[in-house]
């Protein structure tokens, strides 16, 4: 399984933005926008790898993901 698989990655339509918002809770802060939610995940999907690379570059620990059971406790 490739590292950026054990990140949820969240594409969500925002009333206020008026476009599709993609995150990726506990690996980075902010995401990516956009009003082709396919797009919006794949340049999300990008972002996460890039990400990853970095830490991996850097040598340092990346963050333990988030479960999916944790975003839904947050938000609910």
């Amino acid at each position: 399984m490739k590292t950026n698989n054990h990140y949820p990655k969240i594409v969500e339509w925002s009333e206020e933005d008026q476009c599709y918002i993609g995150s990726c809770p506990g690996l980075i802060y902010g995401g990516c926008h956009g009003d082709d939610e396919v797009k919006v995940f794949k340049q999300l999907c990008k972002i996460v790898d890039e990400w990853i690379e970095i830490y991996q570059k850097d040598n340092q620990e990346l963050p333990k993901p988030v479960s999916l059971e944790k975003i839904h406790q947050l938000t609910a």
